[in-house]
Parts: structure tokens; C-alpha cells; sequence
């Protein structure tokens, strides 16, 4: 039997916010061209509270992987979840070049039953060698798309992508604006454009600009740093815990962000930096990890560790208090059966 179309939301907000980040999504992809993106489509419930389309790139000689995904989810016919609808853009880019800096970009809209809606806009600089220059150039751009709000993304930003196991940032440039509302909503919207523009633009002129020859020594330091990026979307990421922890139909678009490669036994060396509670966590990431050097993060890799990430909050919800927070968490994350 064929699943029923995608059913939109009836929020006037939330098919505003969706042409937005379908428009981002458009821009990221056309930006990186030629290179492919395959669509895959998820839904929600069949279609019945809708779902989205991931455009993806994996393992090439441009990317290590590629996931630029753009949802829909609402709840019209049940009025008694909290959760009106939830619109969003997440993207991630690995390029293959360790010379080339790794991205992250998330930008979205969520209205609650009681409230008139709040953005939520990230965009991170994640290479493996660092570029003083790089960095200045994504910094600058962002500043310049939002003058007013820079300065407390930027704190919220290093609060959240901290690493306590490991002492460090995952990342060198932290833009996060979470909860963001105003009256305004036009104003907002085009905030969050001018910032997702912002961020594809810039990086797309650093990754092309980025592609010198590579050394071995880069290569090991590009694994060593995926390998770190692992760590923190398993065990840190509030965002990928709430998504999972709601469903388990669009796993491996959650779990989009990971990259093709890592380092099996470095992660496992990081075990004794974890709080108690969260070591059997990065256990059973581990054993889900294929016993290889490098370990090949596949797509059925990718289905273990979201069966892993979820098994373990439903047994230990409480180890939730225990995942990144900046200085503000929305309730769609701190408890993910708001939705």
C-alpha cells in the first residue's frame, strides 16, 4: 500500500518557515554543484503529520559525507499534544579534503500550543586544521547578517559545543540564537535568512577555495577530528537525543551529521573523561562501530548507533540533564515528549 502524501501544516507560520529553508536547502546544494545529492524521502506517521526530504552526498571524492535535510512536522488532528509544528533546515557538509572545514547549519521554526512560535538558527566552522583566515571570514560574515544578536550567539554558541570530556570545542566558530522571538515575525523571518544565506554563501567560497593537495598527516588529524565530531553529536547533542528519543522514522537523516570515518579506539580512550552514567552509553557506541581502522560509519552503522543513542535515555533518562546546554534550553529539547 502507498503511503498517503505528505499532509501540510494548516500554521500560515509554518508554511512561511518552510519556504524559507526549502529555499536554504536549494541554495546549499546549487552552491556545492556539480556534485549530486541523491532526495530521499521520510514521513511522518505516512504523511499524516507530514516528514521531509534529505538531499544527500556520501563518500566521494568531494565529500565524506553530505546531509542537507529540510522537515515538516505538525500535529493538526491531535490537539492535545503540546506541539503545534516544527519546521526546520539541518545541514551538515564533511568535505573530503581535510583542508577544507567541515559545517554545520541548522535553522528553524517550532510553535508550541501556547505561544506564538521561536527560531532557532546555528551555523559552526568544524575543520580539522584550523585557518585563522577561514574562521575570520565566517565570523565576519555572520556579524554582518546579525549585528544586534552576534555577540550572545556567539556565547551561547561556545557554551553549547563544549566538550567537558575532552576539555575543548567541537569547532572553532559557534553561532547559536535558540528560543529567538520577536513580535515581528517577518523580522525574525528574515533574520534567520539573512543568516542561513550568510553561512552558505561564506562556506561555500571557503570549500572551494580550500582544496590544496592533502598530506597523510592531514588525512590522520581529519580522522582524529571525526572522530571527536562522533563523540559530540552521540553523547552531547541535545538536537540528535530529542529526535530520536520522538521517533525512529528518519534515523538515518538524524543521524546525517556523523562522518564515514573514525577512530574506534581513540573513542573508546575517551571513556574515563565521561560522567559514570554516561559511560555504557559510549560503550555501546562503540560495540555498534565496525572493528576496523579506520571504522566505516554505514548506513547500517548509522541505524545501530541511533538504536544505542535511544536505548540508553530510555533507560537512563535522567543522564539527560547531562548533554550540552548554552544558556537557554527550549522545551522541545530539554524534554523530548513535549512533541
Amino acid at each position: 500500500m502507498r503511503p498517503v502524501p505528505r499532509v501540510p501544516a494548516s500554521s500560515i507560520r509554518a508554511v512561511s518557515a518552510l519556504t524559507l529553508v526549502s529555499a536554504l536547502q536549494r541554495r546549499f546544494v546549487e552552491g556545492l554543484a556539480p556534485v549530486v545529492f541523491t532526495p530521499f524521502e521520510w514521513l511522518r506517521d505516512a504523511g499524516r503529520h507530514g516528514g521531509g526530504v534529505r538531499l544527500a552526498c556520501a563518500e566521494n571524492g568531494d565529500f565524506n559525507r553530505a546531509s542537507v535535510n529540510v522537515s515538516s512536522v505538525h500535529y493538526d488532528d491531535e490537539p492535545t499534544k503540546k506541539l503545534a509544528c516544527a519546521t526546520a533546515l539541518s545541514a551538515i557538509i564533511h568535505p573530503a579534503n581535510p583542508r577544507a572545514p567541515s559545517v554545520h547549519l541548522h535553522v528553524s521554526f517550532t510553535q508550541l500550543r501556547d505561544g506564538p512560535g521561536y527560531w532557532r538558527m546555528m551555523a559552526d566552522l568544524n575543520p580539522s586544521l584550523e585557518d585563522v583566515a577561514q574562521k575570520g571570514r565566517f565570523v565576519e560574515a555572520l556579524e554582518r547578517a546579525a549585528p544586534a544578536q552576534a555577540a550572545g550567539a556567539w556565547r551561547q554558541g561556545d557554551a553549547y559545543f563544549f566538550i567537558p570530556a575532552l576539555g575543548r570545542h567541537r569547532g572553532v566558530a559557534h553561532f547559536y540564537l535558540e528560543d529567538f522571538s520577536t513580535p515581528d515575525f517577518e523580522q525574525d523571518r528574515a533574520l534567520a535568512e539573512r543568516i542561513g544565506v550568510a553561512a552558505i554563501d561564506t562556506y561555500v567560497e571557503i570549500f572551494r577555495e580550500s582544496q590544496s593537495t592533502a598530506t597523510e598527516a592531514d588525512r590522520a588529524t581529519q580522522l582524529a577530528y571525526h572522530t571527536l565530531y562522533l563523540f559530540q553529536v552521540l553523547t552531547l547533542d541535545r538536537g540528535t537525543t530529542s529526535g530520536l528519543l520522538v521517533h525512529d522514522q528518519n534515523d538515518l537523516g538524524i543521524m546525517g551529521s556523523l562522518p564515514s570515518f573514525v577512530d574506534r579506539g581513540r573513542l573508546a580512550s575517551w571513556e574515563s573523561g565521561l560522567p559514570e552514567l554516561q559511560r555504557p552509553l559510549l560503550r555501546a557506541i562503540v560495540a555498534a562501530l565496525r572493528d576496523s581502522q579506520p571504522s566505516h560509519v554505514t548506513d547500517d552503522v548509522r541505524l545501530a548507533l541511533a538504536a544505542a543513542v535511544r536505548s540508553h535515555y530510555r533507560a537512563h533518562p535522567e543522564a539527560l540533564e547531562l548533554q550540552a546546554a548554552g544558556t537557554i534550553v527550549p522545551p522541545t529539547v530539554a524534554t523530548p515528549t513535549v512533541r
